[in-house]
């Protein structure tokens, strides 16, 4: 089992490369030379920072629009996100793909989608196809609690439970969904893990605060997919600060209660990572070399995109499947 400290360490490495990634990605912005649609998760990093320390090689994970914070906890390269997010050739998706539409196979991170509840039903696809290899993988499907509300997730939870398939569903609620409150759109008598629960999969609220708590849990309920008992579904509360697209706080739209964003921000998570850091035997000079060289990294993966090139023409047409005209 690794030890706590070296657990923290990853934990606090993917919180904070998450966190500075998208601030950076919030303040050039407004430079117009991202020129894609950008859904950002600051705020959301808990989730990720844990499951990052939860997948194990040979695991796969599909995301949703929202895929920065996922990609990166998989283990996606850097440099070629921010370079797809400017549409360089040297980006994930061959910069044809933008923001939404992250992909790195040599980490096993098979896409992202800007349609909501798109990536669950490939997400249970893959899944079956590590239970036809028998491989022992899983496949991890993040998704927000507005895909709840979709027929895709109805159908893949259903085919999951019913087929065993080896799938972890991750659910981030925020509780909206862009300007709709989930009181507004789901019964109240009704709890999300509920609602799955009744379909037949295995259906947990991850309430804990505390990263390794979380993560056991986390843990515990992956290992139960991976044995082969079926698929699995994790609901953890969580919270975005800025707008539901593009880089900018909208509290103007008073959509949120003020009192509602004052309380998640007072227990930010990324803020109470020192602490954190010393209670799992990080000091606190090891946690600044950490966030120094993360700034470093990212300063990096800025230039290089900022300076690679544009794609083709012919870079357009790699990858792309059509049928042959008959003349």
């Amino acid at each position: 089992m690794i030890q706590n400290s070296s657990i923290a360490t990853k934990i606090i490495e993917t919180a904070i490369l998450i966190r500075r990634v998208e601030e950076r990605i919030a303040s050039e912005y407004q430079s117009q030379q991202m020129r894609c649609p950008v859904h950002l998760s600051i705020g959301q990093e808990f989730t990720s920072a844990i499951f990052s320390v939860a997948h194990k090689p040979g695991d796969t994970a599909l995301s949703t629009h929202r895929a920065h914070a996922h990609y990166l906890a998989m283990g996606g390269n850097l440099n070629r996100m921010i370079a797809e997010i400017y549409g360089k050739v040297t980006g994930c998706s061959r910069g044809r793909g933008g923001s939404m539409h992250l992909v790195d196979l040599e980490v096993g991170f098979l896409g992202s989608s800007a349609i909501v509840g798109n990536s669950i039903p490939v997400g249970v696809g893959v899944g079956m196809s590590h239970k036809l290899n028998r491989n022992g993988a899983v496949c991890f499907v993040f998704l927000g609690d507005g895909a709840i509300e979709e027929g895709a997730f109805y159908e893949s939870a259903n085919f999951a439970a019913l087929h065993k398939i080896p799938t972890v569903f991750i659910c981030e609620n925020n509780f909206y969904s862009v300007y709709t409150n989930l009181q507004s759109r789901q019964p109240l008598s009704r709890t999300i893990t509920s609602l799955v629960s009744a379909i037949g999969i295995l259906s947990k609220k991850i309430t804990s605060k505390n990263p390794i708590e979380a993560l056991r849990e986390m843990e515990e309920l992956v290992a139960y997919t991976r044995s082969g008992s079926g698929p699995v579904f994790i609901e953890i509360e969580t919270y975005r600060y800025v707008e539901h697209c593009g880089p900018n706080p909208d509290d103007n739209l008073n959509y949120r209660p003020t009192k509602e964003i004052v309380s998640w921000k007072e227990s930010d998570f990324v803020d109470s990572l020192p602490e954190f850091a010393k209670s799992n035997n990080v000091n606190l000079d090891a946690f600044a070399k950490i966030e120094n060289l993360i700034l470093r990294k990212i300063d990096k993966a800025f230039y290089k995109a900022k300076n690679d090139p544009f794609p083709t023409l012919g870079d357009t047409l790699i990858d792309v499947y059509a049928g042959a005209k008959n003349d």
